[in-house]
């Protein structure tokens, strides 16, 4: 066994002790919620003590965790599957599939906060440029239900699903977001049917633009009109089913990625190029709030009605927007980044400073219209090529690994903090 093989081994085995010791520490406390201020000091500090082993553990040994899990990254796993198969193979280092499973049950006022350790495994693989690139590459992979769904869309043309129908007409693919009830607002059901249409957009060679837009709400405060998104679902956030793995990182290295980026399709003879990418337009109607206004940061054409606003609250919200940080300074500058994230400034379409982050603005009564004009140009022979390029210019796939390593230890921090989980339960008892 080489030192370095010696030295992993010796501390895995430590890591795997000091959990453990963790664990029965934590078992000797009341649960969360019905814990006193002296006995969520040491929760915190028997925590504390542990986070900082596998976070030095995975500074020093990343990149072998990685080809072990992957077996030599031969195997393409998802974030999922990838969390999973590390905690079979190292104990300690990440929670365990039952521990999960206990907190998934609870309200995220009653967790333990063991997606942080999530986070501290992900950010030390992201962090890694071989594991890292060859996670994102492994998340831009179509899902297994769309490898499922795409015979029969691309007979029919048309998606179905709870959350979002797509058409293909014309050669383009319109994806309608169809949460009526709840503004579009973003939960990990969303997320997997985005993921789901996207891939089938791409996949389909009878696709050559890609339209997103939000359908006619039911929402007794926009009845019968359009909405692109209202964000993250808070009332989920509450209730403990927005997570880490399935749902913030899924959504930015899963069809937010895609969008920009395209699918990793494997192909026989296809040999210049493993991605398959399209272009995008987006159609927003009355506002893109939050997850709506990160989406707009992807597309090649954002076209929004005169009477359309777009903001990113995350900051009042006590949460991080996504890649927003990284791509709405780019795009908009520092300045107006700040303003926009951290101070809450609202952006109308029909001000100046919109030019930035929209395309084109027009009348309600115009955007069908609009729309169709925007898809035929973006159909065009070289925008594929050109915005594959522009894409890379502006973002490389290392640039967005080693925001994401940041993100995903600072988000799994954020989520469970104690002013998020009082902001999200004020607001889930509001609409309760």
């Amino acid at each position: 066994m080489s030192r370095s093989a010696t030295g992993l081994a010796a501390e895995r085995e430590r890591l795997a002790g000091a959990a453990s010791e963790v664990e029965r520490l934590i078992a000797e406390l009341p649960a969360p919620a019905a814990r006193d201020d002296v006995q969520r000091d040491a929760a915190a500090a028997a925590h504390a003590s542990v986070r900082a082993l596998r976070a030095g553990f995975l500074a020093e040994h990343a990149e072998a965790v990685y080809a072990e899990l992957t077996a030599g990254r031969r195997q393409r796993l998802r974030v999922d599957a990838l969390v999973t198969v590390a905690a079979e193979r190292f104990p300690g280092l990440v929670p365990t599939t039952g521990q999960l499973a206990a907190e998934r049950a609870l309200p995220q006022s009653g967790k333990e906060g063991r997606e942080i350790d999530h986070g501290i495994f992900l950010r030390g693989i992201l962090r890694s440029e071989p594991a890292g690139r060859h996670l994102l590459e492994s998340m831009l992979q179509p899902t297994p239900r769309a490898l499922r769904l795409l015979p029969e869309f691309e007979r029919t043309g048309v998606l179905e699903t709870e959350s979002v129908r797509m058409e293909r007409r014309d050669g383009t693919a319109r994806l309608i977001m169809c949460r009526s009830d709840c503004l579009n607002a973003e939960d990990e059901r969303q997320v997997e049917d985005m993921e789901t249409a996207v891939d089938l957009a791409l996949l389909d060679p009878a696709v050559r633009v890609g339209l997103v837009r939000g359908g006619l709400m039911s929402h007794p405060r926009y009845q019968g009109r359009r909405v692109f998104s209202a964000g993250i679902n808070l009332k989920a956030i509450s209730a403990g089913e927005i997570t880490l793995v399935g749902f913030l990182l899924r959504r930015e290295l899963g069809y937010l990625h895609k969008l920009r980026r395209g699918v990793w399709h494997e192909q026989p003879g296809r040999w210049h190029s493993r991605l398959v990418d399209k272009p995008w337009m987006a159609v927003v109607d009355t506002f893109a709030i939050g997850g709506g206004c990160q989406m707009l940061l992807v597309f090649d054409h954002v076209l929004a009605a005169s009477d359309a606003y777009l903001s990113l609250p995350a900051a009042q919200e006590g949460i991080i927007p996504g890649a927003a940080n990284l791509r709405l300074t780019r795009m908009a500058g520092a300045r107006l980044a700040r303003q926009i994230i951290l101070g809450g400034r609202r952006i109308q379409a029909d001000e100046p400073a919109a030019a930035l982050l929209v395309d084109e603005v027009v009348e309600p009564d115009q955007l069908d219209a609009a729309a169709e004009g925007g898809v035929a140009r973006l159909a065009g022979d070289a925008v594929a090529a050109n915005r594959r390029m522009i894409n890379m210019a502006e973002e490389s796939p290392d640039e967005l690994r080693a925001y994401l390593a940041e993100f995903a230890l600072e988000q799994a921090l954020r989520i469970h903090d104690g002013d998020v989980i009082d902001k999200v339960g004020r607001f889930a008892g509001r609409r309760a």
